[in-house]
């Protein structure tokens, strides 16, 4: 099955997309990878969910990613006396302290004392999700004085967002260590990491998960945003995750920095996610509102890899309907003249090198004579992310032996991968690439495709030969094509 665009749909699984039957509906409507959120459900959970990708894959024969997002630290404070919900009002005083006790109208504990060891007056303290904003005014290694500056209803355990002062805080916390291996374990693909702050988080990671998953960074604080150069360096992929951005920054902020930071993202070839509240009234409605579907089309004229659902797939009640919907504004968007203007305009130049100067050259040989698809092999994905970053006018057929690759690199822009068998020679190579154009449906007899690969063969990065090869073409014993 081959989808007709180049933008991918993330759907995140939960109690309305659990079993194989479900997982299959959202496949063939038009997810392309699904999204294990680990801040629910068990472990036996995930390992469930992750199975039921696993018997659809096998089913339906073509490679499927599975993320699994990691819960990140939650700050949260505590917990009111007899269940009251205090209503602050503004300008009032209101204490946040190590005090076990249930709290009030005047107080409540924050048990987290390496926030207050790191809060100064005039910090902000956003509770459940920005709808109460306290600003400090005392600041103590054991309390902080605040006046609330928007008010409303407090309640237990709201969450607490500090977007003025970077916290000390471990990366990853004990949960999330105890999720990274057993996912890992597991076989995912891709490992989201929430509440990023410095580079350094997502190297902390990495020396825990090695080679099993590639590490996706959440850009959803105002440090990250700050430092997004290096952590971009540091990560394999971008998730722009609006939901806490949005309450740590001022919300009018997010669409130019989505914006920056989408296109930094594919100057650098790293895949880039455009994640929360796409789709959201569709978690009760079986139409987008009009809103929704113009933000899902920005986000595919920015060029982003991918756009993600969320409460929309994994609880609402029409996620099959979301998924139909965001691959209908894709499919319309990117048949839009304008779409293509602004990817070609943004394209950035090839990289000094011989494996970006050959994947700039297929690029630019398919779009000049009208060529069918691109057809890469790669055996760790390196070549499949330069080709991807230049957005070509014709699909990506991204050929490896290995499936982990293959599944990995469906994240990727335009990308259609297949898992081939261990070719030795570049020959075989053009004869696999002719026959799975074909079979797949991107060329027909007679037609053109071309192909890049390394010589010698399965060497991973000697990307430096590029062959324009005819559907229907003999690849006799005799030829010497590229050796």
């Amino acid at each position: 099955m081959r989808r007709n665009r180049n933008v991918k749909i993330l759907a995140t699984l939960g109690p309305a997309s659990s079993t194989p039957e479900q997982i299959k509906t959202l496949f063939h409507a038009g997810a392309d990878i699904f999204r294990i959120n680990m801040s629910h459900g068990s472990h036996e959970d995930a390992a469930a969910r992750h199975a039921a990708v696993r018997a659809v894959e096998e089913e339906v024969g073509r490679p499927i990613a599975i993320l699994a997002d990691l819960q990140g630290p939650k700050l949260r404070i505590g917990a009111f006396a007899d269940g009251a919900k205090p209503d602050l009002q503004i300008g009032a005083s209101f204490r946040l302290d190590l005090d076990k006790a249930l709290g009030d109208e005047r107080r409540v504990q924050l048990p987290h004392p390496e926030i207050l060891k790191a809060l100064e007056p005039g910090a902000r303290l956003l509770v459940n999700d920005g709808k109460i904003r306290l600003r400090v005014t005392q600041a103590d290694p054991k309390f902080a004085e605040t006046v609330v500056e928007v008010g409303g209803v407090i309640s237990d355990r709201k969450g607490v967002n500090v977007p003025d002062v970077e916290l000390p805080l471990a990366a990853l916390s004990a949960k999330d260590r105890e999720d990274l291996a057993f996912m890992c374990d597991l076989g995912i693909d891709w490992l989201a990491l929430s509440f990023v702050q410095r580079p350094e988080d997502i190297l902390e990671a990495r020396e825990l998960a090695g080679d099993r998953a590639l590490l996706m960074a959440k850009i959803e604080k105002p440090k990250a945003v700050e430092r997004f150069d290096a952590i971009a360096d540091a990560a394999d992929g971008i998730m722009v995750a609006r939901g806490d951005l949005g309450v740590e920054m001022p919300i009018v902020e997010v669409p130019p920095i989505q914006k920056r930071l989408v296109t930094a993202s594919r100057n650098r070839g790293k895949p880039v996610v455009v994640a929360t509240q796409m789709l959201e009234s569709m978690i009760e409605n079986p139409m987008p509102t009009r809103a929704e579907v113009t933000d899902v089309a920005h986000a595919i004229y920015e060029g982003a890899d991918a756009v993600m659902l969320s409460a929309e797939s994994a609880v609402g009640a029409y996620g099959p309907e979301a998924v139909a919907t965001m691959d209908g504004v894709a499919q319309t968007v990117e048949k839009d003249p304008a779409y293509r203007k602004g990817i070609v305009d943004s394209r950035t130049p090839a990289r000094p090198s011989t494996s970006d100067a050959i994947t700039a050259a297929a690029r630019e040989v398919a779009e000049t004579l009208d060529l069918k698809a691109i057809c890469c092999f790669t055996h760790t994905g390196t070549t499949a992310r330069r080709m991807s970053r230049e957005r070509p006018a014709v699909p990506i057929m991204v050929m490896t032996p290995f499936r982990r690759i293959a599944r990995r690199m469906v994240l990727l822009w335009g990308s259609h991968c297949v898992v081939t068998q261990d070719l030795g020679r570049f020959k075989e190579a053009v004869a696999s690439g002719i026959r799975h154009a074909e079979k797949d449906g991107f060329a027909h007899d007679g037609e053109h495709i071309v192909i890049t690969a390394g010589v010698p063969f399965n060497v991973p990065g000697t990307t430096n030969i590029l062959r324009v090869a005819r559907i229907g073409e003999k690849i006799g014993p005799g030829d010497t094509i590229g050796e």
